[in-house]
């Protein structure tokens, strides 16, 4: 049985003791500004139950020119399943924003199933006023509440909105709920997230999540309803308070998922913050075309993610079938950088802060980076010249194929980016070269299979002098 997008309905994972046939419901939970690492210093048994019951998965942000790691773009990020290249957020003005070409998910969730009942409640104007022309979460919602402080302690409203959420989802009839709560972000700008303060405020947000958990269970029909709940942040604090640059600690966010189907205790790496709009509407059977973000139940797998993490943050050794000629780029330069390398965000972001390493936002887990700039800090005989090749795969001569992966690319004069293919052997022929920058996209190049033809490799080669980068990920023939 599959989820009915009329209805709402969808399986439980056989061997759970579920019934087969019952309703899929949503509840994700916004946490202002909190740091995953804190959580586990401060008295937070609810948030450290659903890690212990369900997923944590740790990401980074972008940074400028992207946007900035504030509140606007995260939020935004995290409701309409893309990122702020496409919902036009980027900072905590809105101004650009594209809501009407990329809307929240529980606005897509209206506009593909009317009957289901959506509900969202914050104490930040922008996520759910009624009094603003265009907030994060739209009009079209069912139920919306928005509250602001009143000026007194944290000038927050989290109880309340804990109070009226708590009440909503045992009383009334949501199938998709986004509930916010902002305490210990202002207690990260008053403080500063090293301090005790930051520490108690989490414990009286997990509280509050305590409270929604605990709505849940008292609903009449809870045995008969498969609830996936997403716990997540939009950005993380500095230890001394404040966020919006590029800091690792600016750039922290986590998603924590529970529900039937997902292993409880498990870790991932290549879960990103769109996915949580992804997640939320596949569960209830929405289609989530377009979106940047895909489900959790889809795992990001390509050859790199063959290697594993590694461990010391990057690896020289290439997936089977595929190999790396460095023959030309002569001795010396920096030794992590040689050649084409697999690495992660977390590690090549801190490689050099500000160059747009950061911006590398639609790679997931292991991906290929080839780092002229890094590799020039130290001295070096030749220019760096460097090229990776695919495995053979079979093809039928006179098709067409595309050959479709994730680039990530700064460009400068004298630099060479070229993507290449050879047929049965043949000599490798150009099919598409860079000549300007090309951030954070996703490629899809027609291969003109020849007459006759049963192999094809692919290449990528780059070269350049104390130049920019160049990183790819996923790439497929399809």
């Amino acid at each position: 049985m599959t989820a009915d997008v009329g209805a709402g309905t969808g399986p439980r994972d056989a061997g759970t003791g579920l019934s087969d046939a019952v309703t899929a419901k949503v509840l994700v939970i916004g946490i202002d500004g909190v740091l995953l690492d804190r959580v586990a210093d401060a008295d937070a048994p609810r948030l450290t139950g659903l890690m212990a019951e369900g997923l944590t998965a740790r990401s980074g942000l972008y940074t400028l020119p992207m946007a900035e790691t504030m509140s606007g773009p995260g939020w935004s990020t995290l409701a309409t399943g893309v990122w702020p290249d496409k919902h036009g957020v980027k900072d905590n003005t809105f101004v650009g924003k594209r809501f009407d070409a990329h809307p929240d998910f529980l606005t897509r969730i209206k506009d593909a199933a009317p009957a289901l009942r959506t509900y969202a409640a914050a104490d930040w104007e922008p996520l759910t006023s009624t009094l603003q022309n265009g907030p994060v979460f739209s009009a079209k919602i069912d139920k919306r509440l928005s509250l602001e402080g009143d000026g007194n302690g944290y000038d927050v409203e989290d109880p309340k909105i804990a109070t009226a959420a708590a009440a909503e989802l045992r009383d009334g009839d949501p199938d998709a709920a986004f509930v916010y709560f902002c305490e210990a972000d202002e207690a990260g700008h008053l403080h500063g997230a090293a301090s005790q303060q930051y520490l108690d405020a989490i414990a009286r947000v997990d509280a509050r999540i305590g409270q929604l958990l605990d709505a849940l269970a008292a609903r009449p029909a809870y045995h008969r309803e498969n609830w996936r709940i997403l716990v997540a942040t939009d950005h993380g604090h500095t230890d001394a308070g404040g966020h919006g640059g590029s800091s690792d600690a600016e750039r922290s966010t986590f998603v924590i998922a529970t529900g039937a189907g997902i292993p409880a205790g498990s870790v991932r790496d290549d879960v990103k913050l769109v996915d949580v709009a992804a997640t939320a509407l596949a569960h209830l059977g929405v289609p989530t075309t377009g979106l940047d973000g895909v489900p959790l139940d889809i795992r990001h797998q390509d050859d790199f993610e063959e290697l594993g993490r590694p461990e010391s943050g990057f690896t020289h050794t290439p997936p089977a079938g595929w190999s790396v000629d460095n023959s030309r780029m002569g001795t010396g330069g920096a030794a992590v950088w040689h050649g084409w390398t697999f690495t992660t965000d977390a590690f090549w972001s801190r490689a050099e802060r500000d160059q747009g390493r950061e911006l590398n936002v639609r790679a997931r887990g292991v991906f290929a980076v080839a780092d002229s700039g890094r590799w020039a800090a130290e001295p070096r005989t030749a220019a760096f010249d460097s090229t990776l090749t695919g495995p053979r795969r079979p093809v039928t001569g006179g098709t067409t194929r595309y050959l479709r992966f994730r680039t990530h690319y700064r460009h400068e004069a004298g630099q060479r980016a070229e993507v290449l293919v050879s047929y049965d052997g043949s000599q490798s022929a150009v099919v598409r070269s860079y000549t300007a920058d090309a951030v954070a996209r996703s490629e899809s190049i027609p291969l003109q299979v020849p007459a006759g033809a049963t192999q094809v490799r692919v290449g990528f080669r780059y070269s350049g002098d104390d130049a920019w980068y160049w990183a790819l990920d996923g790439v497929q023939l399809d």
